[in-house]
Formats: C-alpha cells, sequence, structure tokens
C-alpha cells in the first residue's frame, strides 16, 4: 500500500485509532505531529502497546472483560455502529461476544487485536513479530 491509499490508522502507526489524551511512550514528536483528533507513533508496536493497555486497563480497572464489554467502550454507539463492530470482532476471533476473554493471554490478546485493527482500518497489515514486539514494550 502506498502512503496515500493507507488507512489513517495506519498511516498514524495507531492502527487502533486511539484520540489524543494520554502521553503514551512512542509518540511522534509534538513539532512533527499533523492528525488533530488520533495520536500518530514512530513505529505500529507503540501504538499496538498503547491498545494492550487500554484493551489490560478496562478488564483490570473497568471489569470489561467480554467482546461486548470491551467494544461498547473502545467505539461507542455515538461514533460507531457497536453492534456491528462487536459482530465482526467476535466473528472474527471466533469467541462469544458475551464470554469471557483473558487478555493477559497472547493466545487471546493477539486475536483481538487484529479483529479491532482490521475493523477500524478495513486490513490487519502486521505479522505475528509486530505483535510479539508490542508486547514485549508492555
Amino acid at each position: 500500500m502506498t502512503g496515500s491509499n493507507k488507512s489513517r490508522g495506519i498511516r498514524n502507526n495507531n492502527p487502533g485509532n486511539i484520540r489524543w489524551g494520554d502521553e503514551w511512550q512512542g509518540l511522534v514528536p509534538q513539532a512533527y505531529r499533523t492528525d488533530k483528533s488520533f495520536c500518530q507513533f514512530i513505529s505500529p508496536e507503540y501504538g499496538i502497546r498503547a491498545m494492550i493497555i487500554i484493551l489490560r486497563n478496562y478488564q483490570s480497572k473497568y471489569g470489561l472483560k467480554t467482546i461486548t464489554g470491551i467494544v461498547k467502550r473502545w467505539a461507542p454507539p455515538n461514533e460507531n455502529d457497536t453492534q456491528a463492530y462487536i459482530r465482526s470482532v467476535a466473528t472474527a476471533t471466533g469467541t462469544d461476544a458475551d464470554k469471557p476473554i483473558d487478555l493477559t493471554d497472547s493466545r487471546k490478546l493477539f486475536p483481538l487485536l487484529q479483529a479491532i485493527i482490521k475493523h477500524e482500518n478495513g486490513s490487519q497489515p502486521y505479522g505475528l513479530d509486530v505483535f510479539i514486539r508490542a508486547l514485549d514494550l508492555v
């Protein structure tokens, strides 16, 4: 994919489309930021790292243990077709949307990340190595 054909999240190395707010590790320096709404990271590993931290916080701090609970917070209905998003992620992960999912287990975490990235961007261009490096940054 050339630069102009990539989705915003892929261009920004922010495949979860995380909005500006927290000062994440690996953000592009302020002088080089061009997106007013969404974080821009120096590599996809840092964007995926932020996703991992947010998703794990959903479980540990807010008790969101299911795909339904997680996606409702990740992609609120005022911005998204949340029900379609839930169905998409549940189908892609092969996980019942209302059954608990353990995000400390990379065998559950990686498919969830991949499904969110595909839903957010229309594609999921990263190999397993990128997810492993992102997890190593957490």
